[in-house]
């Protein structure tokens, strides 16, 4: 290895190492003074693998620089800020953000395995990072705990952008063991493959599962037994998962074309980390412990055959939604409850069959009286209106009330449409009206299964008093994204005094959907004109029957 710096020691003329922050396969992370700008900033010293030969290590020294430059446009509050790229001794020193804190790798060590809310939580920061990196066409390569960092004021942040793509390949080795970790590589990393988003997405799945297991899931007593077991050997199952365990699974996928995508990946963390569960194919399951409000709304096929329930498991619907346990019936009675089922349906026929007749007879018998002949004349259908839509509901966004009607019979391709309700602030105490920025505020994520589609939406309010426009557009074009987010801020206050209510997001379309009333507060300290803001006894949204006439802001 190349000699290894001091303390006190100048980097180009501007940065004075202090001291070593940590060491890892690649150098040491010095903390370090910005002698120009009088602040402290980390410094990334880079040692090469000894045996490489000099042009090696100069095309080294040269990717090494390029990829910290494409890791410097990265720009996002959870991936560490590279300041410069210096230079001294020949070799590039990396001069970084220096992030107060502790790695994610120090408070499991210290509190052991963590909650599987809160490393959704956690996970879904880190996930975001990557997110950020990946649209800026930069890797990261070695998501692990050492290299998430908890700063002091909560920000998650993940470290060493752009260092650990310096590896390449398995194939530099130092000291006889790989380069980096090899429990949390990707399998197609291992095998010499070229690596993808996929592959820090695997390395994303490898540390939640570490932190909430306690344990790396594939680690072994060797560096090369543990390369084999990423690739072959199959998922320990994870005992203390909970809710996590769906992401988990469709994470550690061998094969990254079947790894669960970013974008989807992120919706499940953040379901989780608000309380909430989901199932194994990505949807939500709604239940009285999640804070978040979760409704969704399924269309099903009159030709699609449910599901097997599996044994000893919980009762699901066919689209693995839990439904409420039930005490097993006896054999005998499933029999009977079977031929009741068939006779039932033989009546609901027979019935069918007779109104059907009856109704022909009757045109028949008019168009013989209006000299029509055998069959009714064509103006009798013709002047028959569309079905009157009932004054609860809007109408159609995409078609008149009988189109809609006539949608919610065929067997066409279901529609499914979820909805999810964040709250980001569900009280309020002051001076009113209350502020904007200040008052009780929501966010929505309307996710649709097929495009395109329009769907009306409005945010309502239990006491029908709610400040917001009442019903508006939603609009999914074909191949454009399949989830659009809202934002709402309630104003609707009481003067004087205190004022509670509940807020739900109501959504019309293919695939009728609301949400659970998520409570709302807000309490009015002291006197103040209510110009701003509506109150109680007047009512600013329009009546459910109103017609939507506007698309979403732009805070859709």
């Amino acid at each position: 290895m190349d000699g290894e710096s001091s303390p006190d020691r100048v980097i180009a003329g501007r940065y004075r190492l202090l001291d070593p922050l940590g060491r890892g396969g690649m150098g040491i992370v010095w903390r370090a003074r910005d002698e120009v700008l009088a602040r402290e900033v980390a410094v990334k010293e880079v040692r090469a693998p000894a045996g490489l030969e000099p042009a090696e290590l100069q095309r080294m020294y040269r990717r090494l620089e390029r990829e910290a430059w494409a890791a410097a446009r990265v720009s996002h509050r959870g991936v560490v800020t590279v300041y410069d790229v210096a230079s001294e001794d020949g070799r590039p020193w990396i001069v970084m953000e220096l992030v107060r804190g502790l790695s994610l790798a120090d408070v499991l060590e210290a509190e052991g395995p963590m909650s599987p809310q809160r490393a959704a939580h956690l996970g879904e920061q880190v996930l975001a990072a990557l997110r950020s990196a990946h649209e800026a066409g930069v890797l990261h390569r070695d998501v692990k705990p050492a290299n998430v960092l908890i700063a002091n004021d909560g920000r998650v942040v993940l470290s060493d952008f752009g260092i650990a793509s310096l590896e390449g390949s398995s194939a530099i080795t130092m000291t006889g063991e790989v380069v980096g970790s090899p429990e949390f590589l990707a399998p197609e990393r291992a095998l010499g493959r070229e690596p993808g988003p996929e592959s820090d997405l695997w390395s994303l799945g490898i540390m939640l599962y570490a932190a909430v297991e306690g344990v790396s899931p594939f680690r072994q007593e060797t560096p090369v037994d543990t390369l084999r077991a990423v690739v072959d050997a199959p998922l320990p199952p994870a005992r203390r998962a909970g809710p996590l365990e769906p992401v988990l699974e469709g994470l550690l996928r061998k094969d990254p074309a079947e790894r669960l995508p970013a974008a989807e990946a992120a919706r499940m963390l953040r379901v989780v980390g608000a309380g909430g569960a989901v199932r194994a194919s990505g949807g939500p399951v709604s239940g009285p412990a999640a804070p978040t409000a979760v409704a969704q709304h399924h269309r099903r096929d009159h030709g699609r055959e449910a599901r097997p329930v599996p044994h000893g498991g919980p009762d699901r619907g066919p689209y693995g939604e839990l439904t409420p346990p039930m005490a097993a019936a006896a054999p005998g009675q499933a029999r009977r409850e079977g031929r009741a089922g068939a006779v039932l349906t033989v009546g609901i026929v027979v019935v069918l069959v007779a109104l059907a007749v009856l109704g022909w007879l009757l045109l028949k018998d008019l168009g013989q009286k209006e000299g029509g002949g055998g069959a009714g004349p064509a103006g009798s259908t013709a002047t028959a209106g569309p079905a009157t839509t009932p004054a609860s509901a809007p109408p159609s966004p995409s078609a008149p009330p009988s189109a809609s009607a006539s949608a919610s019979t065929s067997a066409g391709p279901e529609q499914h449409v979820s909805v999810y309700v964040d709250t980001v602030r569900a009280s309020y105490s002051g001076s009113c009206p209350p502020p904007a920025e200040r008052a009780p505020s929501f966010t929505a994520t309307v996710e649709v299964e097929r495009l395109p589609v329009r769907l009306a939406y409005r945010w309502a309010t239990r006491s029908g008093q709610t400040s917001g426009p009442g019903w508006q557009f939603l609009s999914y074009e074909e191949g454009g994204p399949r989830s659009r987010r809202l934002e709402h801020t309630e104003l609707t206050h009481a003067p004087g005094g205190g004022y509670e209510d509940a807020v739900r997001l109501e959504v019309r379309g293919p695939a009728d959907v609301a949400t659970q009333w998520v409570a709302t507060s807000v309490t009015c300290e002291e006197g103040a004109p209510t110009s701003g803001a509506p109150s109680p006894g007047a009512s600013t949204s329009p009546s459910p029957q109103d017609e939507p006439t506007a698309e979403p802001s732009a805070g859709a």
